[in-house]
């Protein structure tokens, strides 16, 4: 009998750190696609369709930013014939960039956009600002190099590819002329954003001020920087509680994936001052999709939960 129950320790054991049954782990004949970032694999299902194995690296709300691989993370790698990640420097953990760099077919979506077209990307402190997901129409010119990548490895299906990414290319720049509408239901000198971290510029620009020549910078201010992993000051602090103050602004929004403490001081501040301030009781999704069930388990979903969240807070306030 012991050694019955120490075989089934053993097998639970070895199974730790696998990935659970599925398609991408099997060998099939089709391609499997990897991506780092979860709204990256959303675009990637949309495309590929039946005729690919795809899967997310990082899910739940684990941060891209300093994300280091874990056990069975290699083996995903492995099996790839695709790599897709976001790139400008937004994949920086030392261990899935050595990865990345290894891989024979990792492709690095926002480098080639930038390098096709440098003036719609952000620089935020001497820094690329690496989330442009936060921009549909922005983000929707991945498509292309998605379909080009899948119709180059499994050419058979190119015009599979090709009719999706135009399909999908649609139904996210209507989604995009649907939210810029939406919002437009908060008055415009209520349209200010504060959150966890410096993820929402892009979504400033193009949803807070609705124009790349305008204060758009003014529109959004966060207490930690491009990664939540940086280092934050008490002068950021009060950079943030000022900014509330001076705007006139009665809520905060947290993120899904990042600690509240900063926002929490950054409320007590301005109470002290005198500016009623509260900590929004939806969170935003910034570097993380939903899971099941969240209502923001698509990246379109993702924005569309912003956009509501944000007009629904700031709007009767």
């Amino acid at each position: 009998m012991k050694w019955i129950l120490l075989t089934i320790v053993a097998f639970f054991l070895s199974a730790c750190g696998k990935m659970p049954h599925h398609p991408y782990m099997e060998s099939n004949g089709k391609v499997k696609v990897l991506s780092t970032t979860a709204m990256i694999d959303d675009l990637v299902a949309e495309i590929g369709g039946d005729e690919i194995d795809h899967v997310s690296l990082i899910v739940g709300n684990l941060d891209p930013h300093s994300y280091e691989l874990v056990k069975g993370d290699d083996e995903k790698f492995l099996r790839a014939d695709i790599v897709f990640y976001n790139g400008l420097g937004l994949e920086h953990g030392a261990s899935i960039r050595e990865h990345l760099e290894k891989h024979s077919n990792a492709i690095a979506l926002g480098d080639i956009l930038i390098a096709q077209d440098p003036n719609p990307f952000l620089v935020i402190d001497n820094q690329l600002d690496p989330h442009f997901w936060m921009d549909i129409e922005l983000f929707s010119r991945s498509i292309d190099p998605i379909v080009a990548a899948l119709a180059e490895k499994d050419p058979i299906h190119a015009s599979y590819f090709k009719e999706r990414g135009e399909f999908l290319r649609e139904k996210m720049l209507l989604k995009d002329k649907m939210l810029m509408q939406e919002i437009q239901k908060i008055p415009p000198e209520k349209r200010y954003l504060v959150s966890s971290h410096d993820a929402f510029y892009y979504f400033a620009r193009k949803y807070l001020e609705q124009s790349t020549e305008g204060n758009w910078e003014k529109r959004f201010m966060a207490p930690e920087g491009l990664a939540p992993d940086g280092q934050m000051s008490v002068l950021d602090i009060q950079a943030v509680s000022k900014f509330l103050c001076e705007n006139q602004i009665p809520v905060v929004f947290p993120e899904t994936n990042v600690n509240r403490d900063a926002l929490k001081k950054i409320v007590a501040i301005c109470q002290e001052k005198g500016l009623h301030v509260r900590i929004a009781t939806t969170p935003l999704y910034g570097d993380a999709m939903g899971t099941k069930g969240t209502g923001a388990d698509t990246y379109l979903d993702m924005i569309e939960h912003n956009i509501f969240t944000l007009t629904d807070q700031l709007s009767k306030e």
